[in-house]
């Protein structure tokens, strides 16, 4: 029983003693070992909550464009050869939008969208604004709830009624913190009644403050303001995400076919597929995090490189050490242990400093850079783990070579 307690227990803790006693002797060089982890781990930690960040950053922008949605854009006009993009065809009409919404059974909401820009006047301001002419749903595609009042309704849009929802930015500009609903704002000289507030959204995939807009009804849009009869784009919200692609393929048939468009011949609208986007995005941000954190695993690699110069300095330094040790009774297992225990102690240690300068300087990528940068626990367990592996790994051939010193030849080392 004792000799077991021996093997297991009482000559491992002393090991462990005289390890930690060795490192405590050459504090300086320790922690200069130690440093490469430090840093391998911090730029591990940092990197990947950065690539987080910003991942998360870009997927809210892309859900704040609505749940589900595809936007059925109008193809692109030309004039003496220039081309004016897309949405400035005279090509979707309301007869479309209408088709789309019966024909298509995926489809669940439509908002047919005429946009333009236009000088907002109320309560002695003016404000140069985005006019969208929308559908009573809009809101509802486009996951977008109001601070206060309500949307217009369908026999608003049939009446072409004189009413609109106002944006945050475009509220404060011309009314400052007072309540708009129940003001009137004039465009064009027509008079609009402020029955609504949007929510907040911020800036949007292209930067445009989404927050400085009047929505009207489309009816009104076309009828009052901007004298169109062509649509610029359909917004539609779909059933499910699993059904966006069959819908997009069924939106493209029905529309090639109310166009009249020939086998071989070009679409002349254009649809964005929100899914696409999504998942297109998510794959690079992926790819950007991975290069970031393989980028940073490189400082682990140099780290643990670092320890194992030390650690063959340390053992040749400590070559009669070893011998005499050896020579009153310990077991090459137990020198192996103690140069094992040394490493893994630097890597555990620098580690650790690393995990908490890691999240420092995520957090500090923060404040800077005006974003939030995401720590996951699995990047702090993966840096953690890799910096113990890297103590073993790089510890071991050191520990060995350590452990396979011949005594007498040891002893006589000067």
């Amino acid at each position: 029983m004792i000799q077991l307690l021996q093997i297991f227990f009482i000559r491992p803790a002393r090991t462990a003693r005289l390890a930690l006693r060795a490192l405590r002797r050459n504090k300086l060089r320790s922690s200069l070992t130690g440093l490469g982890i430090i840093i391998g781990v911090a730029a591990v930690v940092a990197m990947v909550a950065v690539g987080n960040g910003a991942r998360a950053q870009i997927e809210s922008k892309v859900s704040a464009l609505g749940q589900n949605l595809l936007t059925v854009f109008a193809g692109s006009s030309r004039s003496g050869g220039v081309n004016g993009g897309l949405g400035t065809g005279s090509n979707l009409t309301l007869a479309d939008a209408e088709a789309m919404g019966k024909e298509v059974p995926d489809v669940i909401a439509v908002s047919p969208e005429v946009r333009s820009a236009g000088q907002a006047i109320a309560n002695g301001r003016n404000w140069s604004t985005q006019v969208s002419g929308e559908s009573a749903q809009y809101l509802s595609i486009r996951s977008w709830s109001l601070a206060a009042g309500t949307i217009f309704t369908e026999r608003d849009v049939r009446t072409a009624a004189k009413v609109a929802v106002i944006g945050s930015k475009t509220a404060t500009q011309l009314f400052g913190s007072e309540n708009p609903i129940g003001h009137v704002v004039r465009v064009k000289s027509i008079p609009f009644v402020i029955i609504g507030l949007l929510t907040s959204k911020g800036a949007g995939m292209g930067g445009n403050n989404q927050d400085d807009i009047l929505i009207v009804p489309y009816t009104t849009a076309m009828k009052r303001l901007t004298g169109d009869k062509y649509l610029k784009s359909v917004n539609l919200q779909i059933s499910s995400a699993k059904r966006m692609a069959t819908a997009q393929e069924q939106i493209t048939n029905l529309l090639r076919q109310r166009h009249n468009l020939p086998v071989g011949r070009e679409n002349d609208f254009s649809i964005l597929n929100q899914k696409e986007i999504a998942d297109t995005v998510g794959s690079i941000s992926t790819i950007i995090t991975l290069l970031l954190g393989s980028v940073a695993g490189i400082s682990l690699l140099v780290g643990g490189i670092g320890i194992m110069n030390i650690m063959l300095v340390s053992v040749t330094e400590r070559t009669r050490e070893i011998g005499i040790r050896i020579a009153v009774g310990a077991q090459p297992q137990d020198i192996l242990l103690q140069f094992l225990i040394e490493a893994i102690t630097l890597s555990l240690l620098g580690g650790g400093i690393g995990v908490l300068c890691g999240v420092g300087a995520a957090q500090l990528t923060s404040v800077v850079a005006g974003f939030n940068a995401i720590v996951s626990t699995g990047s702090v367990l993966l840096a953690f783990g890799v910096s113990a592996a890297i103590g073993i790994f790089f510890g071991f051939y050191p520990a060995r070579r350590a452990a396979a010193m011949d005594p007498i030849e040891a002893l006589r080392y000067e």
